[in-house]
């Protein structure tokens, strides 16, 4: 599946405060929490974010505490997926649970720049840069995950499984 969207740009080692500031943690409602998304990184992205842009980070994206809040945020904001060489291993999982799809990347972030364009495609695990015309190589999931993430999340997918098996 392939989306195209575009690139809002953040550095190394954004943590889950400044993703979701704790002082918002008063909801757990995705369109809520997404108002204050990256509000200390960049106080505009809540309000110029497009359904189906990508957020593309540097290492480590979503290290700190391990608030599910945090992708429920960037999810609400309806950012297709984040892109980054690393993530911390609570964020990633985090991610996957509520249906938020995280890609590791090593070269893209050093590539693009704030309002690129970029083509992702999840099932072959590249990224098409529009402007420098590169193809960077990311990360994919195994089919499993693949279907938690389009069920929405790892609740929705339970509950569909136990549906059909009854």
């Amino acid at each position: 599946m392939k989306h195209v969207g575009r690139v809002w740009w953040f550095g190394e080692h954004i943590d889950t405060d400044v993703i979701i500031p704790a002082r918002y943690l008063t909801s757990n409602d995705e369109k809520e929490l997404a108002q204050h998304c990256m509000d200390t990184a960049d106080p505009d992205f809540a309000k110029n974010v497009q359904e189906g842009d990508f957020i593309v980070a540097g290492p480590l994206f979503g290290m700190g505490s391990s608030r599910e809040h945090a992708p429920i945020a960037i999810k609400g904001c309806g950012v297709r997926a984040v892109i980054a060489p690393s993530f911390a291993r609570i964020f990633q999982r985090n991610s996957i649970n509520v249906g938020m799809p995280v890609l590791e990347c090593d070269t893209l972030w050093e590539d693009v720049q704030q309002g690129d364009i970029i083509e992702v495609d999840m099932d072959e695990g590249t990224i098409l840069h529009q402007r420098t015309e590169k193809v960077h190589k990311a990360s994919q999931y195994p089919q499993f995950l693949k279907e938690i993430i389009a069920a929405g999340g790892l609740v929705p997918y339970t509950r569909k499984k136990i549906e059909a098996r009854a």
